[in-house]
């Protein structure tokens, strides 16, 4: 399993285990994660599963698919550690992820 942690706008956080292979937004979804909304069910056509993403990790994920670059354009409050949660599947090099969920999802 791989941790991650899923902390809030108010600075609470929550440490679950993801199996590897699923995304960061399964494990939110999975969790009952506040703030991953997910309307989509991770088709990459929303962009309510945002999240930010800290380092070290951020640098250790792939640049992001063109699809999910242009639904960022898309974000309020995008940042420059700004990803789709959906398109950031787990693996044993992210155990120990920590991810910002943004104050609201559009």
């Amino acid at each position: 399993m791989v941790k991650v942690t899923y902390v809030q706008p108010d600075g609470s956080s929550r440490t679950c285990e993801v199996a590897p292979g699923d995304s960061v937004m399964d494990g939110a979804l999975d969790n009952g994660i506040a703030g991953i909304v997910a309307q989509c069910g991770g088709g990459c056509t929303c962009a309510t599963c945002h999240c930010y993403v800290r380092e070290p990790f951020f640098g250790r994920l792939p640049v992001p698919h063109p699809d999910e670059a242009e639904m960022l354009d898309y974000v309020p409050g995008r940042r420059a550690n700004s990803r789709l949660s959906c398109q950031i599947r787990l693996s044993a090099a992210l155990d120990g992820l920590i991810v910002d969920v943004p104050p609201r999802q559009t």
